[in-house]
């Protein structure tokens, strides 16, 4: 008897083992190990999804014929694998490639010392390939998204004519999609799953065992099965698509999801299959259901941001991991945890957070990260804190995002400048400032938003290193031309803030 081990973010059908074996020659291996879910102080959310996200998919394989050895609420790996070996003494191990770096080197460790070949094959959760990513990346100093996005539409053939040119003429909609929604605009309800006896289990162990995780454990709606994630997303086809892309980038109190999929948590554990989603929102767009501005866009996230930043991780590792190009050292406030901030775009993102485990990138980037970057946090502990926060962060995920893309810490490999911005962008785009205790338009004194003599603050002490991207010149310039007494003042102010950062 051969053993498939079939990691927690592996739930794919198409895990390419099958393709090899058949029920008859082969036992599939499942592990939930508490020490690795103790790494961190994951969200309680988290740990309830992806928990039961592999017990149900434990049972649907079982309803395809394939005998599960499920080894629930293990010590760690280590005592799962153990007592799997000791039982069925299998020939030989099969397992998909782990999505984070090193995970494999473990593993054939761990087999080596009981004996046991670990087989390893290709990954079926992304579309690109790795060896064609790093021949495409040879030689280049900065890697531009857009150059490898256009390949990965023609290789899909995603939103491509016949003549292989992209359909409506154009690649990118991108600065299309920069629309904010009137006030008391209805935005479609979600669908909410409730709990069922095996996702209670799950919170009753997660409870016992994880009190310290961040977040909230109730109110729980995720879809935990495949047939869920599917219905959800198909929701989000029907009901949400059409609107995702003039509203992508906006924020509103108080909405969770505004007409973005909520795909990622399934797509990144294999409930769902990121091209044959890319794929149905195609169809959408030539059925006339849905704009090609929005699913341009979404191809985009699917085939385009998600492979890129995955392929990018794997290109850096190890070094990505320990990357901080201002070296930063200030450490994370205390309201990323607790919310308690008068800054009440902080206050509704962290929120949101905190009681349901996702915020869209826009909240990720422009607010979370933003922050923590022009207040010089340290960006290994930011990356912490996203990697256990948020229920679709991996490794793969968070390093290039965080480090990369929101904290600039590899010194703009990835991003071509700082995603750096005052509060007139948070003003633009959402509705927080209304109501908040902080004036978006003054840059120092009583009430003044932190964000702007922030913003300031960082563009003057990161000069030397910034000043030669032509993308910041823009910036620097209105800088330069400001009164040297304002100058001064917004300075001052900003040495205020980062002194009572906690208080703020």
């Amino acid at each position: 008897m051969e053993t498939i081990w079939i990691l927690g973010d592996q739930l794919t059908l198409r895990h390419p083992a099958f393709e090899r074996l058949t029920p008859r020659d082969a036992v599939v291996l499942m592990i939930e190990s508490s020490a690795h879910a103790r790494r961190v102080r994951y969200h309680k959310q988290k740990l309830v999804f992806l928990f039961s996200a592999m017990r149900h998919y434990a049972e649907e394989l079982r309803g395809l014929g394939w005998q599960v050895d499920y080894r629930r609420e293990q010590p760690s790996f280590e005592a799962g694998f153990a007592a799997h070996v000791q039982q069925y003494r299998p020939t030989r191990i099969w397992l998909m490639e782990p999505t984070e770096y090193g995970v494999a080197d473990l593993l054939q460790q761990l087999a080596a010392a009981w004996q046991v070949t670990l087989h390893q094959l290709p990954t079926t959760l992304f579309v690109s390939d790795r060896q064609a990513f790093a021949a495409w990346a040879r030689g280049k100093k900065t890697l531009v998204m857009e150059h490898f996005y256009r390949r990965m539409r023609r290789q899909t053939g995603l939103l491509i004519e016949p003549d292989g040119e992209p359909t409506g003429g154009t690649w990118n909609y991108d600065k299309d999609n920069r629309q904010v929604p009137p006030p008391h605009h209805p935005f479609p309800p979600l669908p909410r799953y409730a709990p069922d006896a095996i996702t209670r289990e799950v919170m009753d162990w997660v409870r016992r065992d994880f009190p310290d995780g961040y977040g909230h454990i109730e109110p729980f709606h995720w879809a935990t099965t495949r047939a869920d994630a599917e219905h959800f997303y198909r929701d989000f086809l029907d009901h949400r698509l059409d609107l995702f892309g003039p509203y992508e980038d906006a924020m509103v109190a108080g909405q969770s999801a505004l007409y973005h999929s909520l795909a990622s948590p399934y797509v990144n554990v294999g409930l769902l299959d990121p091209l044959e989603a890319a794929r149905q929102a195609e169809k959408a767009y030539r059925a006339g259901k849905a704009r090609l501005t929005s699913v341009e866009g979404v191809v985009r996230q699917f085939i385009g941001w998600r492979e890129f930043i995955y392929q990018l991780y794997w290109l850096r590792m190890p070094d990505f991991a320990t990357v901080n190009f201002f070296g930063d050292t200030r450490p994370l406030p205390h309201y990323y945890w607790d919310a308690k901030t008068h800054l009440r775009c902080l206050r509704e993102t962290v929120t949101q957070l905190i009681e349901t485990g996702h915020t869209h990138h826009i909240q990720r980037l422009m607010v979370l990260g933003n922050f923590a970057l022009i207040a010089g946090v340290n960006p290994q502990e930011v990356n912490t804190w996203f990697w256990l926060a948020y229920l679709d962060a991996y490794e793969w995920v968070t390093l290039p995002n965080v480090l990369g893309m929101s904290l600039y810490a590899d010194g703009g490999f990835l991003a071509t400048k700082p995603y750096a911005a005052s509060a007139a962008y948070i003003n633009r785009m959402s509705d927080y400032c209304t109501g908040c205790a902080y004036d978006p338009k003054r840059r120092h004194g009583d009430g003044a938003c932190p964000f702007n003599s922030l913003y300031w603050d960082f563009l003057d002490r990161h000069r030397e290193k910034l000043f030669p991207n032509q993308r910041m010149r823009m910036m620097y310039a209105a800088w330069d031309t400001m009164r040297a007494a304002e100058r001064e003042a917004t300075l001052a102010w900003a040495q205020q803030i980062l002194n009572r950062l906690e208080d703020l």
